[in-house]
């Protein structure tokens, strides 16, 4: 499998109505996924709940995942874990089932000091032979990967992606600078992934690919293939009142789910404590998905 580009999908996890994951749902969210052309399927990330599966569920997710997918797009298998050791479990796990890299963010609560942090993806790098996908997303997991923190993981050899979802067009551009070709930078804020492509981005992690990925393949395709910018940027801002909302609403996998939902699609309530959107949100999400071109 040659590298990660283009659009990657955080999937939902889907629950049925016993609350339980539900795998015919997985697999006919990933044919829609495939069918509207996406380059990459991630499981068990943060718009999939992953901190809310348990342990056998994260697991079967990602089994479920990869066995659905059966190689037409590569997997990359989120296996973030508090601790180094259940990190690299999920990891060699992902591995083991045939995932084509991993992504991982760092370990949440504890807010280890910057060494830590490094040691633990140097740690997992070491025990799989698949890339790593550094995940950086200070507002959920508290910890903030500095651009030179990357730079020197990036000297290892599989760790070779950055999905970065701190917002800044800044941290795009310094990152590259400071990893040249040994790291492929990926969007991770919607909002901005217009301006990341021009800034050298090789995709785009959107979880707003689970409600419309039709539109978010043709804005890279535009953006990076084609380079057509007028063209790019006048879908964009068509685009942008949705990804603007879902970003600001505080409740990402809440509202990727219910856009789905009003959408005709499946995808399941979200597990608790994370409850589905109010009738006001709902009706704000519809307005928002009104506007989106077909």
């Amino acid at each position: 499998m040659t590298g990660f580009r283009g659009i990657c999908v955080p999937i939902v996890t889907p629950f049925d109505e016993h609350g339980e994951v539900d795998a015919d749902v997985i697999r006919s969210n990933v044919e829609f996924l495939i069918d509207h052309g996406v380059h990459g399927i991630i499981p068990t990330g943060s718009t999939g709940e992953f901190a809310s599966l348990s342990r056998e569920e994260r697991m079967n997710v990602i089994k479920l995942t990869i066995d659905s997918v059966n190689g037409r797009v590569p997997v990359i298998a989120g296996t973030s874990a508090q601790s180094t050791r259940d990190a690299t479990e999920y990891s060699k796990f992902a591995e083991d089932s045939g995932a084509d890299g991993v992504m991982m963010i760092s370990p949440f609560y504890g807010r280890p000091r910057d060494a830590e942090v490094v040691e633990h993806y140097k740690t997992v790098a070491r025990s799989i032979h698949i890339p790593i996908m550094i995940y950086n997303n200070p507002g959920t997991s508290g910890v903030d990967l500095k651009p030179v923190q990357i730079a020197e993981m990036s000297r290892v050899d599989n760790i070779s992606y950055v999905k970065d979802s701190t917002g800044s067009t800044e941290r795009v551009h310094e990152i590259i600078r400071l990893c040249g070709e040994r790291i492929t930078v990926f969007c991770g804020w919607d909002s901005i992934a217009l301006e990341s492509f021009l800034l050298g981005c090789k995709g785009w992690v959107a979880g707003v690919a689970n409600v419309v990925p039709k539109q978010c393949v043709e804005l890279f395709n535009l953006a990076v293939n084609k380079m057509d910018m007028k063209a790019a940027r006048d879908l964009y801002y068509a685009l942008l009142p949705l990804l603007q909302g879902l970003e600001a609403g505080g409740a990402y996998a809440q509202y990727v789910k219910a856009c789905m939902e009003l959408l005709g699609r499946d995808p399941g309530k979200p597990r608790r404590p994370l409850l589905p959107p109010t009738e006001e949100e709902r009706e704000m999400l519809r307005e928002l998905l009104s506007k989106v071109p077909p």
